[in-house]
């Protein structure tokens, strides 16, 4: 087995090979599928498009993570995020609609063209809906992300 860690944008790992459910046969999520998942009128979804649009760097991972440890991870983000005054867009609506969402989600990332931000999508195991999307500014000092 590969060993792996999927770390959010404030560092925490959120997915490892210990924790991945397994998923063959995936397919892959293009740009424009992902335009087509992220169209809509909610702020995260929408700036994270903007962001897309703008070329913005992205990626989804295969294989799937519970969608309950995940609202349980960024529901602890989402409190550190308060408590430092990091700027996010959508985090506290992501945490809710993971913990309702009950079934495995892929992990998808935006990381705009300027660094500025980082955009963590969570998408059904089928790729065909997004089940939630947040962002993170990314503070001067870290500079963009790879």
């Amino acid at each position: 087995m590969r060993c792996f860690e999927l770390k959010d944008p404030l560092g925490v790992t959120v997915i490892s090979s210990r924790t991945a459910g397994s998923r063959t046969g995936a397919t892959a999520v293009d740009r424009e599928q992902l335009e087509a998942l992220l169209a809509g009128d909610d702020e995260a979804p929408s700036t994270a498009l903007d962001a897309l649009r703008g070329g913005a760097s992205h990626v989804v991972w295969e294989g799937t993570a519970s969608a309950e440890s995940l609202a349980h991870v960024y529901g602890r983000r989402l409190r550190h995020t308060l408590r430092k005054g990091i700027e996010t867009t959508g985090l506290e609506r992501a945490v809710e609609l993971l913990g309702r969402h009950g079934q495995p989600v892929r992990l998808g990332q935006i990381n705009s063209a300027d660094g500025a931000w980082v955009f963590m999508l969570f998408i059904t195991e089928d790729s065909r809906g997004l089940v939630a999307c947040t962002g993170v500014r990314q503070s001067a000092q870290s500079g963009p992300r790879p």
